[in-house]
């Protein structure tokens, strides 16, 4: 048995009335998320995610609103979780494509695609601005704090640590140091 508020005659829910609950509901979350989705096979599986999360998270739930309410809350969630995870994905995906397509570029125009550049390739924009504005057009820690609104001893750290990266790929050394 588990806790869950004014749902039941003791504040407590059996396993077999969780999964009534939940098998009365069922419906209900699968068309709401039918709705945000419109995906069948992205909603059943959001469907399914929400249930399980229910089952894992039935001690949370207190009663204070429906049951239904409280379902609808988790699977709200987890699809705003998709969203997010794919907007990151999709992100990544086009840094990835574009870098790849700067090499393509590079390397078609007769330049050379250095092991330097596949490093840089490699960092993500914080870590690769402040290197390439120090090391290629000799800008100050203070001006680059200024260009990227940081403080100058977080860009000398962000250096740093990239060039630690790089000698570390690179099998340097000195990358201990």
């Amino acid at each position: 048995m588990v806790q869950s508020g004014k749902n039941s005659r003791a504040g407590r829910i059996t396993d077999a009335e969780l999964a009534n609950l939940l098998r009365e509901h069922y419906a209900f979350v699968f068309h709401y998320l039918l709705k945000i989705t419109m995906d069948r096979s992205i909603a059943e599986d959001m469907t399914q995610e929400t249930m399980i999360r229910a089952i894992e998270k039935i001690d949370r739930y207190d009663g204070s609103s429906k049951f239904s309410t409280w379902l609808i809350t988790i699977g709200t969630r987890l699809f705003l979780d998709v969203v997010r995870r794919k907007k990151r994905e999709t992100a990544i995906l086009k840094e990835e494509s574009r870098m790849s397509a700067f090499q393509w570029e590079t390397s078609s125009r007769g330049a050379e695609w250095t092991e330097l550049m596949a490093c840089l390739e490699k960092m993500g924009r914080e870590e690769r601005m402040p290197i390439v504005l120090k090391h290629y057009y000799g800008f100050t820690y203070e001006e680059i704090g200024e260009m990227m609104v940081l403080p100058a001893g977080t860009v000398k750290s962000r250096i740093h640590h990239s060039i630690r990266k790089i000698r570390e790929e690179w099998g340097d050394d000195d990358a201990t140091r």
